[in-house]
């Protein structure tokens, strides 16, 4: 198909560094709408009694454009579609190839947004055709992980090739169409510089994050839904030493550690017979066997939970991991919950104890109202007294407005206190905080 973009001598506008709808442009935007859902109606009904795929589709072009007073960007606007339908993944082709659009979610043919820099935009240039439309498309991503969705397996989560997480549902679990959700996969991932420049945290967070990591302590960092709990994660990895053996666990591989003792484990759903699921919980059991230095967990969400706070219990200090959580507190009630989850018969007095002998700090970290994200809280567990485990937070934000253009204003706060997990971070020789936390009476 490249072969006869080039023939036809067009010009096509790739999205690169910039999002500019080209589709806005154009007067004749229902026309184009119907001449391209016309010839790819046709490229299906009728492609498999052509000779060649390629002949076909410059014939069918020609004999679909002919008599419509189209100027040369409309008809490459007509050719790069059909040039995407044939070679990429539809209408969504240039979405996946923009480097700064890191999420598509297509709700219905004609209702499809994307989060661009943080934001999440309803993107009115593109269209698919209908339902159907969006179940190749679906159909063609999942074709080559060995995946397939239709009715008697209506719902697929996969890891495309590139490291993008594809989620898709379709009637009858879904009640309004096909629904397809692709978080991206960024090939530079951020650093802990990135996350300054940014105001993701501060400098003295910074450190402090660092030195926890580097001395072994037990870190779990939450938050909702796209608030960038994965990246931290990965960033915060990247302080462990070269010289230790690191397991990473995930449903889907995004962790992208460059330390040269790692291995890489990631989950398996059922095949076809419902049989061949290995689960988070399987793997965190199995890489207690693999003599690790570090255990890392993409997420934790069910039974796993108490497997992983067991590691933490037996010796595998400086665990990391992430989970799904409004706030510090609300963390560890859910870890409550899901070790309760794993039918162990323990006293939930107990069970809060496992937990505050487990875990040194909390971290929370938000995808605030304009898109941008931040570490808001620091915590670090202080004990347990009364049936609760005390929290006592060391770093925070707090959001005190909105600015004219609806940007959140806030600051970072360091509480005056110093810390107790600042006891065994000397004790393991890192004294890189001396600036940071009043020492002289410690």
């Amino acid at each position: 198909m490249k072969k006869l973009v080039d023939e036809f001598n067009v010009n096509i506008d790739k999205r690169a560094h910039t999002y500019v709808p080209d589709y806005q442009a154009f007067q004749n935007k229902e026309l184009l709408d119907e001449l391209r859902n016309k010839i790819i109606q046709n490229l299906i009904d009728n492609n498999t009694h052509q000779v060649t795929l390629e002949d076909y589709v410059k014939t069918e072009i020609d004999r679909t454009l002919e008599g419509h007073d189209l100027t040369n960007v409309e008809r490459s606007y007509i050719y790069n579609l059909i040039d995407n339908e044939i070679n990429g993944y539809g209408p969504i082709t240039d979405l996946l190839k923009d480097n700064l659009i890191t999420e598509i979610m297509v709700n219905k043919s004609n209702e499809i947004y994307i989060e661009l820099n943080g934001s999440v935009v309803r993107d009115d240039s593109i269209s698919f055709i209908n339902d159907d439309h969006i179940i190749r498309t679906i159909q063609r991503m999942i074709q080559p992980l060995g995946r397939t969705i239709d009715a008697t397996n209506p719902m697929v989560d996969a890891r495309l090739a590139d490291g993008s997480r594809l989620n898709a549902i379709i009637p009858p679990l879904s009640l309004k169409g096909p629904v397809l959700t692709i978080r991206k996969f960024k090939d530079d991932l951020a650093t802990i510089e990135d996350f300054l420049r940014s105001g993701t945290l501060t400098p003295y967070m910074a450190r402090f994050l660092d030195a926890c990591v580097q001395a072994k302590l037990n870190i779990v960092i939450c938050g909702g839904t796209g608030s960038g709990k994965t990246t931290l994660l990965n960033v915060l990895s990247s302080f462990i030493g070269n010289n230790e053996r690191i397991i990473t666990i995930e449903d889907a591989a995004e962790l992208r550690l460059k330390q040269d003792h790692v291995i890489s484990l990631e989950t398996r759903l059922t095949n076809y017979e419902g049989e061949g699921e290995v689960t988070i919980r399987d793997l965190v059991i199995n890489s207690l066997r693999m003599r690790p230095d570090r255990i890392i967990v993409g997420e934790v969400r069910g039974k796993e939970a108490f497997d992983m706070l067991q590691a933490m219990n037996t010796g595998h200090n400086g665990s990391l991991t992430t989970m799904h959580a409004n706030s510090p507190t609300d963390a560890l009630n859910r870890l409550e919950t899901m070790i309760l989850m794993a039918g162990m018969e323990i006293p939930i007095p107990a069970v809060r104890e496992y937990i505050e002998n487990a875990i040194d700090i909390v971290v929370q970290v938000e995808r605030l109202s304009d898109g941008r994200r931040k570490v808001v809280s620091i915590c670090e567990i202080v004990g347990y007294e009364r049936d609760t485990i005390k929290l006592k937070e060391i770093f925070g934000f707090r959001q005190t407005g909105i600015s004219e253009r609806d940007e959140v204003i806030g600051e970072f706060l360091m509480h005056e206190y110093i810390p107790e997990v600042y006891k065994k971070i000397k004790s393991r020789g890192i004294d890189t905080l001396k600036d940071v936390f009043e020492v002289s009476n410690v």
